[in-house]
């Protein structure tokens, strides 16, 4: 796998191979695309439930936030909620993206994945973020504000089940707003296969 130049970068875009949406071209890095930081998070209710379970479902355990206008989203030591880009993005067959954070921002302890950094061929949505300050003090968090940056890796040959194929039931293709876990899905299949 080779990583894409900001020549080759720019020609994906013009082609649709990549999209980006929003895109501002100034945002393009030598080997990757700055993402800005949208206005909606997902923040975790630790008064719902005794703790996370992640074999059942548990739709109380997040709330969707939306903060306004130049208002910031304060993240509090040892917090950890759910962002998103405000780009949209699409990935063709014969890519793989990769989600990092921004220098700049990780000197300060803010972390905006934990393990959630490829972007699967196929893919099509806003990207989550998992949100990590280990600072000692708040982190202010500004809507539109450079928050990561996706670098793409052209792949030795075209997928042949793109993320979001029926076949392999993707569950965050499409997403326009963080989005809470949903590997209950995979708890159900088993429970499913040990009742036949």
């Amino acid at each position: 796998m080779s990583v894409l130049s900001d020549g080759d970068l720019r020609r994906a875009i013009a082609s649709g191979e990549i999209g980006v949406d929003p895109f501002n071209n100034e945002d393009i890095q030598p080997a990757s695309i700055d993402l800005h930081l949208d206005k909606s998070f997902r923040v975790f209710r630790n008064n719902r439930y005794g703790f996370i379970d992640p074999s059942v479902d548990q739709p109380g355990l997040t709330e969707l936030e939306v903060v306004s206008g130049a208002e910031p989203f304060m993240l509090h030591p040892s917090e950890f909620v759910l962002g998103q880009t405000l780009e949209r993005i699409s990935v063709g067959s014969s890519l793989l993206g990769r989600l990092d954070g921004k220098s700049s921002l990780g000197r300060l302890g803010l972390l905006i994945h934990s393990t959630a950094g490829y972007v699967d061929p196929g893919w099509v949505g806003n990207l989550t973020l998992e949100l990590g300050n280990v600072a000692s003090l708040p982190i202010a968090l500004y809507p539109g504000m450079k928050i990561g940056q996706i670098s793409f890796h052209r792949m030795s040959s075209p997928v042949e089940r793109p993320y979001g194929s029926a076949a392999l039931h993707s569950r965050y293709q499409g997403q326009s707003e963080p989005t809470a876990s949903a590997i209950h899905v995979d708890f159900d299949a088993v429970r499913r296969e040990t009742e036949r």
